[in-house]
């Protein structure tokens, strides 16, 4: 369930603060004008239709794509401020789950998760590194033999937590992750769901999520963001945005396979 102390009661100062974003592709504006605030403590969704711009939203934020207008401060700081010693700081305290997972493929589990430990505490002995490594896998979910194991060796849902394993490597304070749930059988969604919550609640983790999975909205998140029109056109709790006079919303929301959604939703309380 989304979080009891909700952020947005008394939000404080963002922890990630955009600015008439715009994004552009050649002629394509992809992004106009948008503006977005994470707060700290917060799962945030983030949800549009195809080709809204929800990863380069993200790239944007995490500096791996240059806007060509706007202001994105992240902890803080001026994430498009061209200091190597800011943008070092920003990626220090960020970790990145890809879609994909984006595993090294000829590393092992360990190997990957450790990739960020030499980057950032080369000093560490490597006994010490490969003890941080499988403290992260076993956090990740992961059964501790997972470590020496190489990504072909492994489930899509095991590689998932392998990539979040790394993305914790470094105990960041904001997680971003990308389509967690997709691929994954609905029993090993909702499995993924309650770890990422439980890991935001132990840690005191902020955490952007890009989705389409309408139960990882409902089961884990505490506010929404939608895209469309070119900018974030709601940013509420889902039942504030569920209500939200859009047409996007209303389909996204209402539509078929939500009822359908949401009927599951129901029969699975009913059966519990």
């Amino acid at each position: 369930m989304p979080n009891p102390q909700s952020p947005i009661s008394n939000p404080g100062s963002p922890i990630i603060r955009v600015r008439g974003l715009v994004n552009r592709f050649g002629e394509q504006v992809v992004h106009d004008g948008l503006d977005l605030d994470v707060y700290p403590g917060e799962i945030i969704g983030v949800v549009g239709g195809s080709g809204t711009g929800k990863s380069v939203l993200m790239r944007s934020i995490l500096g791996l794509r240059e806007p060509d207008e706007g202001s994105i401060e992240v902890l803080g700081l001026d994430a498009r401020n061209p200091a190597a010693d800011r943008h070092r700081e920003i990626e220090r305290n960020t970790g990145v789950l890809f879609q994909d997972g984006a595993l090294f493929s000829s590393l092992t589990v360990g190997e990957n998760v450790q990739v960020p430990l030499k980057e950032y505490h080369r000093e560490l002995p490597d006994s010490l590194r490969y003890e941080l490594a499988l403290l992260k896998v076993k956090l990740a979910g992961l059964p501790a033999d997972a470590i020496n194991k190489l990504p072909s060796q492994l489930s899509g849902g095991m590689r998932k937590r392998a990539g979040l394993a790394r993305a914790l490597a470094l105990d960041p304070p904001l997680l971003f992750l990308d389509e967690p749930t997709a691929g994954l059988d609905p029993i090993g969604a909702a499995a993924f769901d309650r770890l990422i919550r439980t890991l935001q609640q132990a840690l005191g983790l902020t955490v952007f999520l890009i989705t389409h999975d309408l139960d990882t909205l409902y089961a884990i998140c505490d506010r929404i963001a939608v895209l469309a029109d070119r900018r974030v056109v709601v940013c509420a709790p889902i039942a504030e945005v569920e209500r939200y006079d859009h047409p996007w919303v209303q389909e996204y929301f209402h539509g078929p396979r939500a009822r359908a959604a949401q009927v599951a939703r129901i029969r699975a309380g009913e059966d519990n």
